[in-house]
């Protein structure tokens, strides 16, 4: 064996070159599980110890903190737990931690705070709880401190006026509340910070040292700020990110002609803006910054127009969002320019003219929402080359014409809603028939006519439909039946006519005809069948002609049958109680009737209760009965005058009761009359 020949190093093991001892260890990304062996501890020689990217769980050894030579402990994207380890202090002369992505539970060490030599801490996605330490301070040459994404509470307290050197400051996604230290707004240094989705509050000083042209990434939204955005915004010219929504920040939008780099500003939800003509002179300010992607200016109180220089906007734009301010005027055409545009968010305005037809060429957009405004004119036949939207809303607008037949080459509408317009006209089977994409279909409160198309059956993926308050006749389709994922059907305030479909029983099991209340066909006069909750009437179904009785004779017969079936259960009220009634009568010349309310009538039969029912005919059913305690039993029979027809039988019934004589047929004890409801 040749003594001197240098022992090799295994893949991931770095070895000195004078001593032989292994001074890095990089085993990331390699599948690793297990726990890391507290072995580990006795490579004192060790300066880097590599764990990233691995499914590396239980604690972290404390071991780790004899290695006093240790310059870099990267353990992050993992599954370790338990609490960080208060020994790392010992590794004195440690540069950058990461233990980021993790379970971790707990403090953050004070004990951190004395390594001095420490330039990266990330801790950021794991379950740390409690506060900020203050003795961070100490740590003079920290570059880097993230701890996003985890429990941390109380108030960030005032240990950055001596971290001269930070560039990234992360605390984003936690509890945190109130005030902000005024010496973070001094940090010019600073590129990335990123206080979003606490509970901070306080105003900003109007000129920042924090804005100067290092900054790239801001974001404090969804906190609670007030008062105004600073004028020295505009200071920060490498500024790509600016996230300034879910706050309460009003008053004016400052200049923003320096910001040419930024690609995402969201000032949403907040009080910006007064209502006035110019509250956004700053859109054409924003006109320089050619790499924008995403503007969302929505729920503010911006008034004016939507000037034309938002046709200037960057052509990467995406997302535009301005709903739900205080907008007014025509839609700028050159709004067609933007064609990079995947989501444009108009509604809750006042906007009114015409939808400008060069909407068209946006061949990229996936939502449309023009709701609540005071558009007019037609729908632009152009929306026919909007192939990949999914998301169409025109809800609440003064539109007019139909629904043009160029939108049926949308294959991936999955929302079209336009409720709460002046629509007409007859709905072609094109449109519905679509494709099986529509979840969502809303045509309510319009004015369209004639059959609703069967193609319906065809949306297999339908959830909601609602297309009452129109003028829709004939025949409720039966494709409905193949629509089992619908969960709301609205389509009360039409003209529909005949039986509720029989394809309609499959949606019983699964689909909306399970519940009722989530049905809604009222308004139809001429409707019948369906579930009883309906309330609609029973409907007369034609048999075939097969020879032997005529027609008529078959009336008779079925008459004589309902009026004897009917008052059948009248035999035994007569024997109880009438009999001594017609010894009076004959006596005193005239007809004494038992006296009952409809409430009497209502307890006796249980509330009409169907266990009740002896049968049932066309324009009413027959229930039974007891009063006095159950010595009396009578027959009711309640008419549904909501059907047509039952009117006059109501009256032909009366009558043949009044006047025909049988031994079978007792005379008439009461007629009630309540609204909703008559009965004999």
């Amino acid at each position: 064996m040749e003594r001197n020949r240098p022992v090799l190093p295994l893949a991931g093991f770095t070895c000195g070159r004078r001593h032989q001892r292994i001074t890095g260890l990089n085993l990331e990304s390699l599948n690793l599980t297990g726990s890391i062996s507290p072995h580990v501890g006795n490579l004192s020689f060790l300066r880097v110890l590599n764990l990233q990217n691995n499914s590396f769980s239980h604690e972290i050894p404390p071991e780790i903190g004899r290695l006093h030579r240790l310059q870099d402990l990267l353990l992050n994207n993992n599954s370790l737990g338990g609490e960080i380890p208060s020994n790392l202090s010992a590794c004195s002369q440690l540069l950058q931690i990461d233990l980021g992505h993790n379970s971790l539970v707990g403090r953050i060490p004070e004990e951190l705070g004395t390594l001095s030599k420490l330039r990266i801490l990330v801790i950021r996605y794991n379950n740390l709880s409690g506060s900020v330490p203050y003795s961070l301070r100490n740590l003079s040459t920290l570059e880097v401190l993230s701890a996003s994404s985890n429990y941390l509470t109380g108030s960030i307290t005032d240990i950055f006026s001596q971290l001269k050197k930070l560039t990234e400051i992360q605390f984003a996604d936690n509890s945190l509340s109130g005030m902000i230290p005024s010496s973070i707004f001094n940090l010019s240094s600073l590129i990335r910070f990123s206080l979003q989705l606490n509970e901070i509050q306080g105003t900003f000083p109007s000129d920042l040292g924090i804005f100067s042209p290092s900054l790239q990434y801001f974001d404090i939204a969804s906190n609670q700020f007030s008062g105004t955005i600073p004028v020295s915004i505009s200071n920060a010219s490498s500024l790509g990110h600016l996230g300034m929504q879910g706050n309460s920040l009003h008053g004016k939008v400052p200049s923003l002609a320096n910001l040419h780099k930024l690609e995402r500003f969201s000032l949403t939800s907040n009080n910006l803006g007064s209502g006035g003509l110019n509250d956004l002179s700053f859109i054409c300010d924003l006109t320089r910054a050619t790499n924008l992607k995403h503007l969302g200016i929505n729920m503010n109180n911006f008034g004016g127009v939507l000037p034309e220089c938002t046709a200037n906007l960057s052509s990467s734009l995406a997302r535009f969002y301005v709903s739900d301010n205080k907008l007014v005027g025509r839609l700028p055409n050159g709004i067609g320019n933007l064609v990079k545009l995947e989501s444009l968010f108009l509604s809750m305005n006042q906007f009114s003219g015409e939808i400008p037809p060069a909407l068209g060429k946006l061949q990229n957009l996936y939502q449309l929402d023009l709701a609540i405004n005071s558009l007019s004119g037609e729908i632009p036949s152009s929306f026919g080359n909007l192939s990949r939207l999914t998301k169409l809303y025109l809800d609440d607008n003064n539109l007019q014409g139909n629904i043009p037949l160029s939108l049926a080459d949308c294959h991936n509408l999955e929302i079209l809603s336009v409720p709460r317009n002046n629509l007409s006209g007859i709905i072609s089977s094109k449109i519905i028939g679509l494709s099986s994409s529509y979840i969502f279909l809303d045509l309510s409160r319009n004015r369209f006519t004639g059959p609703f198309p069967q193609e319906v059956g065809k949306l297999i993926n339908l959830e909601y439909l609602d297309i009452s308050e129109n003028m829709f006749s004939g025949e409720i389709p039966s494709g409905l039946g193949s629509c089992i994922k619908v969960e709301k059907l609205h389509m009360q305030g039409n003209f529909f006519q005949e039986t509720i479909p029989l394809s309609l029983a499959s949606l019983r099991a699964k689909g909306v005809f399970t519940n009722a209340t989530a049905t809604s066909v009222r308004g139809n006069g001429n409707l019948c069948g369906g579930l009883l909750e309906f309330h609609l009437p029973k409907c007369k179904f034609k048999q075939p002609k097969k020879g032997g009785l005529s027609l008529t004779l078959k009336f008779i017969i079925s008459i004589g049958c309902a009026l004897l079936g009917g008052t059948f259960a009248f035999t035994f009220l007569y024997h109880c109680c009438v009999r001594r009634d017609i010894k009076d009568d004959s006596s005193s010349g005239s007809e004494k009737f038992i006296r009952l309310s409809y409430q009497s009538l209502l307890k006796a039969t249980d509330g009409f209760s169907s266990s009740n029912l002896i049968g049932a005919g066309s324009f009413g059913s027959v229930y039974r009965g007891s009063l006095d305690q159950g010595e009396t039993t009578i027959a009711v029979k309640v008419l549904n005058l909501v059907h047509p027809g039952a009117s006059k039988s109501f009256k032909a019934e009366c009558e043949a009761l009044k006047n025909i004589r049988h031994r079978n047929l007792v005379k008439l004890p009461q007629l009630v009359r309540q609204m909703k409801a008559r009965g004999v």
